[in-house]
């Protein structure tokens, strides 16, 4: 079975300066990838290339084992970062529109509308104009436009920028149905967290590179482990003097320990057992945050 998608050595060249150097993903069907980096790191450009918007300088894009085509538009869907519906418009007679140029027939495009507004808890906001919205509905109702074709690849850039956490949640978990009902989706985020909850394989660009690639589960082994969690009903004196402790944080319910080797941990919690009980400890794998930051060198949150 062919893959949705599959891009073989990407590259594109605006003047002098490399926007994308040699990017290589696929993107199963059912599945959510994660394309991460910073600002300027290639990001946007890949998707626009992946959408047709622009075209490589070199590599290919294959979808469903195919070449690009203009017949592809309407099996694909894209929210940019930048939200682009048009203010004093209706949203019926917008998104009703997209969904028809998306090769839908005007019942099935009203249709598929009103069951993502019910979806949403928003049906109302059928004949309201998106300036009459706020902020965040008017972001739904961009994802809206982005999924009422029901595509089978699915770009999403920055989908949850903005909302607030119930509004992200709800459309996590959308974008998670779209998943399990075979939607390829290509997810770029500087938020590690949703990453981290979303993704299973991912990509990270910087300055136009991919640094590091595929399984975050994989990629997490590669890294030390750095910290240990220790909650305890009592005070642990000496942690601080342990072999192979670096640092002793105070939290809300013990002590989060940073570690130089993985021997420390167990000389940590011996000494908590002998002082007081020990409700939890952990030796913490890195997070993503953590390995994007000492792969790219910043936080780009």
């Amino acid at each position: 079975m062919t893959q949705p998608l599959v891009i073989n050595q990407l590259y594109k060249q605006f003047g002098d300066k490399t926007a994308v150097n040699g990017i290589s993903l696929d993107v199963n069907e059912g599945e959510i990838y994660g394309l991460l980096g910073g600002n300027g790191a290639g990001k946007t450009t890949t998707m626009r290339m992946v959408l047709g918007i622009i075209y490589p300088d070199g590599g290919r894009i294959e979808y469903h084992g195919k070449g690009y085509n203009a017949e592809l538009q309407q099996g694909m869907g894209y929210l940019p970062e930048e939200r682009g519906l048009y203010p004093k418009i209706k949203v019926s007679d917008q998104i009703k529109y997209l969904g028809q140029l998306r090769g839908m027939k005007a019942k099935d495009a009203d249709e598929s509308l009103k069951y993502w507004l019910n979806r949403f808890g928003v049906p109302e906001y059928y004949d309201k104009k998106i300036e009459e919205l706020s902020k965040g509905n008017q972001q739904k109702m961009g994802f809206i436009a982005a999924v009422v074709h029901r595509p089978k690849i699915l770009i999403l850039d920055e989908a949850f920028s903005g909302l607030d956490p119930v509004n992200v949640e709800l459309l996590k978990e959308t974008v998670r149905e779209l998943r399990d009902e075979g939607t390829s989706i290509l997810f770029s985020t500087h938020r590690m967290e949703h990453v981290e909850e979303l993704c299973q394989r991912i990509t990270i660009l910087h300055k136009s590179n991919p640094v590091v690639q595929g399984d975050i589960r994989e990629i997490k082994k590669r890294y030390p482990r750095e910290q240990v969690v220790l909650h305890t009903t009592g005070p642990v004196h000496g942690l601080e003097n342990l072999a192979g402790i670096t640092k002793v944080d105070q939290v809300e319910r013990g002590y989060l320990l940073h570690i130089a080797d993985v021997a420390a941990a167990r000389s940590a919690l011996q000494l908590a057992m002998q002082q007081t009980d020990v409700e939890h400890f952990e030796i913490m794998e890195p997070t993503l945050n953590q390995i994007f930051i000492q792969e790219v060198g910043e936080s780009n949150e």
